[in-house]
């Protein structure tokens, strides 16, 4: 097989692909997408940034005529792929932010159950003010999304003595139990303290947990959403926050950035972190090792991993 070249999007995933060693006769560099590839030859992989996107961004793999596969860094990939020419692999980052997603999914749930929130900002004042809270244990918590990001998030809480309850978009069984379909999820809600979302962003699920949805859970609950903002309702929570019916902890937002002065800032019984559910030091090095065996899939002419879309 002829020689192939991939590049990579910054010089720490560089070094580690470069530690792990990759298989046959490959070129590998750098190349961040924000400037036309030139003196580069045929490239056959890209590995995007994560913050990358929009039209104009992903224009520059157009003057690329032997691209084969984009690999993202990210498991989400609805923002790359209305913009890509036809006759590409696209392949997600699947199992690489499981652990920092899942740890953030608990931390934020932690957080908000034993009101961490609440005692941190009431450090400056040294206000000393304990007061009974809601454990995680013996709590049932509903996964809403059930996938590789899902089942991390499951495992984790299985530790903390939780009923999980799973939900995919498709009822199937798994290793550790049943997961219901999402048609069944509007049936499931009233009897569950926490939900936590996990899901990608598609037509399907675009504003699917709405006031409606937000109206079956029952008073006091906790809504956590480490997957998309647009998955969620901003209004519709909004007024279950302010109405102090339900609680959220969020790593997502619609919109996002959430503007300085947006009233979910300020609503009631809210915790909210800047999108940073897989930026951490563990991703570096996971996306290096997907990154090793999608070359190795390519050199011995394997399907790649992950894959999720043909153009």
């Amino acid at each position: 097989m002829s020689r192939l070249t991939v590049t990579l999007p910054d010089a720490r995933v560089l070094e580690e692909v470069r530690r792990l060693g990759v298989p046959g006769d490959v070129e590998i560099g750098v190349w961040d997408l924000t400037a036309p590839l030139d003196g580069r030859g045929r490239v056959d992989l890209v590995v995007v940034p994560n913050t990358f996107g929009g039209r104009e961004g992903f224009r520059v793999l157009d003057d690329l005529p032997g691209l084969r596969v984009v690999q993202l860094s990210s498991a989400g990939y609805e923002h790359a792929l209305p913009y890509l020419r036809a006759g590409l692999v696209l392949c997600n980052g699947r199992g690489v932010h499981d652990a920092g997603t899942a740890e953030l999914a608990l931390g934020l749930t932690l957080a908000a159950q034993r009101g961490i929130g609440d005692a941190v900002r009431s450090m400056p004042a040294g206000r000393w003010a304990p007061e009974p809270r809601s454990s995680l244990a013996d709590r049932r918590v509903l996964v809403l999304g059930y996938g590789s990001v899902g089942a991390a998030i499951g495992r984790r809480l299985e530790a903390f003595e939780t009923d999980v309850v799973r939900v995919a978009s498709a009822a199937r069984e798994a290793p550790e139990g049943h997961v219901h379909g999402i048609d069944e999820l509007m049936t499931l809600l009233p009897d569950v303290d926490i939900l936590i979302s996990v899901l990608p962003l598609t037509d399907a699920t675009q504003g699917l947990i709405d006031a409606a949805l937000l109206a079956a859970l029952p008073d006091g609950a906790l809504v956590v959403n480490v997957g998309r903002g647009k998955v969620v309702d901003t209004q519709a929570l909004l007024a279950e926050l302010q109405a102090g019916r339900l609680r959220a902890a969020l790593d997502v937002t619609d919109p996002e950035p959430l503007p300085a002065e947006h009233p979910l800032w300020r609503a009631p019984n809210t915790i909210i972190t800047p999108h940073v559910g897989g930026y951490t030091d563990a991703t570096t090095p996971r996306l290096a090792a997907l990154v090793r065996r999608q070359v190795g899939a390519l050199v011995d002419g394997r399907e790649p991993e992950n894959v999720v879309a043909r153009t």
